[in-house]
């Protein structure tokens, strides 16, 4: 078989570009690193727990199956409907913002391709916005 008759079966998921689990964990640790010092981001920070460990895990389980990994957040805590599970909190424009802010600079520091940085923060603004809007009641 030549290259150009290869199936798309061996093109890389993000999951895989992204360096699949521990790539991953090193994107969510320096997001919460940005959250945790940004000024920014204090009006988000104050709406976690002080021990960010189970939210950490839980970001890193999401874009796991996010990105076309195995669904540990599924295999962990169930179905996850991303604007539910955020509808308690008052996130608006700013806070959409400052989340965003966080995973821009985070993306900023990994190893990853130029186009994978700019796919994920593209990607990741869609729930982000989804999420203000549902707690903005705009349907």
């Amino acid at each position: 078989m030549s290259v150009d008759e290869q199936d798309d079966s061996t093109q890389t998921t993000p999951y895989q570009a992204a360096g699949e689990l521990v790539g991953i964990t090193r994107l969510v640790d320096e997001f919460y690193v940005n959250m945790d010092t940004l000024p920014e981001a204090e009006i988000i920070r104050n709406m976690h727990p002080a021990d960010l460990t189970e939210s950490r895990k839980k970001l890193t389980y999401f874009l796991s199956g996010w990105l076309g990994g195995p669904r540990l957040f599924q295999q962990h805590y169930g179905p996850i409907s991303i604007p539910g599970a955020h509808k308690r909190f008052p996130i608006g424009y700013a806070e959409r913002d400052a989340w965003l802010l966080c995973m821009q600079r985070a993306l900023a520091v990994q190893p990853f391709s130029n186009e994978l940085k700019d796919y994920l923060l593209a990607a990741l603004s869609i729930p982000a916005e989804r999420v203000r809007e549902v707690n903005a009641g705009e349907f």
